[in-house]
């Protein structure tokens, strides 16, 4: 009488089945690091300074919108009040501005309060072009703050060292990346 398969042992299919079990449980492979934030300063929506120091020690995500947008800022904030809901009050989330010259402090908390922004968490931040720029073109590779009101549509993962960690477009792969980034020791 012949026991397994084709001459394999009885246990040959158990073996199979618990490689595959334990094929799922390997880490996942690290997010890469694509950037570096340098520090910076800006005005929150509050009037307040905002220093990047905040940030640092949080992960937190990052987008560019302009208040006065009809196109694609208004999905953008939906999106990020979804992270928002979605993630742990130690998550942060950073909308900068790409309009200074008319989204003012006033101006942004109004934009704050539509999307039922936690200023705990979520700054909506604002300041000299030249700095937005900077931020937004050498640090993110996303977009300059040129008066032109165009930007990236992208989100930006950043770790507790300011680390930039990821691109998304789509806020479920970027939920997951935000928790797999909780589990990783920076």
């Amino acid at each position: 009488m012949m026991s397994g398969a084709r001459g394999q042992g009885p246990g040959a299919g158990v073996v199979a089945v618990v490689a595959v079990l334990l094929a799922g449980c390997t880490a996942p492979k690290p997010l890469p690091v694509l950037g570096q934030v340098p520090p910076f300063q800006l005005t929150a929506q509050t009037g307040q300074p905002f220093s990047s120091q905040s940030l640092d020690g949080h992960i937190w995500v990052a987008d560019f919108i302009y208040t006065t947008c009809t196109g694609p800022c208004p999905m953008m904030s939906s999106q990020m009040r979804r992270v928002q809901l979605s993630t742990t009050p130690n998550i942060s989330l950073v909308s900068f501005t790409v309009d200074p010259q008319h989204d003012t402090p006033p101006v942004l908390a109004a934009y704050a309060k539509h999307f039922t922004a936690d200023p705990a968490r979520w700054h909506f931040l604002t300041g000299e072009p030249r700095h937005l720029t900077d931020l937004g073109l050498n640090a993110f590779k996303l977009n300059s703050v040129d008066g032109s009101l165009t930007h990236s549509t992208r989100f930006v993962l950043v770790d507790g060292a300011r680390r930039i960690r990821g691109y998304y477009i789509d806020t479920a792969q970027l939920l997951h990346d935000i928790r797999q980034l909780g589990r990783e020791k920076s």
